[in-house]
């Protein structure tokens, strides 16, 4: 078990840093971020990406501090990367309306988005959409986390002393 918790920690705190990698780049080149557009709710794009690379980080971190409410960071995190992941997908679909309608030669939601975008021959090769794939494999580490996550009780002899 404390292997699958290793694999685990190294890769959520890696898909975090993946997540995170349009945001942090910038910021080290000294140019500025800029993240426009809104999510669903009006929820800003920005915080969306902000805090789900955040709640990816702090579930990672309880998780190795064998913390039981790892799984709830976790889903909280995946909850706010499935809906980036599908503001920016139904974005894209719908780009050369908005594009058509506006004038303007395209908003955040129809640019590269960086690890957010996935190329459309993936979809045409693998024959699913790619946004599903990615986060079926969420869901299936976040149960990963779950099960990782949970603590073992352990019965005792009464007059054992405990290890």
């Amino acid at each position: 078990m404390k292997i699958l918790r290793f694999v685990l920690i190294l890769a959520v705190m890696g898909y975090a840093g993946w997540l995170a990698w349009p945001l942090l780049s910038p910021l080290l080149d000294g140019t500025g971020v800029s993240l426009e557009g809104e999510g669903p709710f009006g929820i800003p794009v920005a915080a969306l990406w902000i805090g789900a690379a955040v709640l990816y980080l702090v579930a990672a971190l309880m998780l190795g501090a064998g913390n039981p409410r790892a799984a709830v960071a976790y889903f909280l995190g995946f909850v706010a990367d499935a809906v980036l992941r599908l503001a920016i997908d139904q974005g894209r679909s719908a780009a050369p309306d908005v594009a058509a309608r506006s004038g303007k030669p395209g908003d955040f939601q129809a640019q590269d988005a960086g690890p957010m975008s996935f190329p459309g021959e993936v979809s045409s090769s693998l024959g699913i959409d790619p946004t599903w794939l990615v986060l079926g494999v969420l869901v299936l580490i976040g149960v990963l986390v779950f099960v990782a996550s949970r603590r073992r009780r352990r019965v005792r002899i009464p007059g054992r002393l405990a290890a």
